[in-house]
């Protein structure tokens, strides 16, 4: 799997390169170097058929929406990862205690009916197989 991203990203970077050096060309442009420039437009072409070519080994691949919203405003990409983790932390922090309160409110609730109606409890313990001793 790791390889279908190395090509991608070796291709992305000489892609990349390529429009540095075209800009670079553009920018400062003379006659004299038309032939380095349409050079330059078919290595882009060319780029772009090979990243088309990776985008087809990774059509299962699915990114997260707000993964592009973190680059559009020019935060790390991995900070998002960072933040759903730390999120479900929190979230499994309070789960967690949703549940050692459910826990502790049946414990409670099973001794006060036991009081209330001990042959009732001593055959829902029987029926649950636990202990019916109060």
């Amino acid at each position: 799997m790791a390889e279908k991203f190395d090509s991608l990203e070796e291709h992305l970077e000489k892609f990349v390169e390529n429009i540095r050096q075209l800009g670079i060309i553009v920018s400062d442009f003379q006659p004299s170097s038309q032939a380095g420039l349409n050079q330059k437009l078919n290595y882009m072409v060319t780029g772009l058929q090979d990243i088309d070519k990776c985008r087809q080994q990774l059509h299962d691949i699915t990114v997260p929406l707000e993964v592009f919203e973190f680059i559009d405003q020019g935060r790390n990409p991995q900070l998002y990862t960072k933040e759903c983790l730390e999120r479900a932390l929190a979230k499994n922090e309070q789960v967690k205690g949703k549940i050692d309160t459910m826990k502790k409110f049946k414990s409670l609730l099973i001794q006060e009916l036991t009081k209330v109606f001990p042959e009732d409890m001593a055959k829902y313990k029987v029926i649950r197989g636990e202990d019916p001793s109060p």
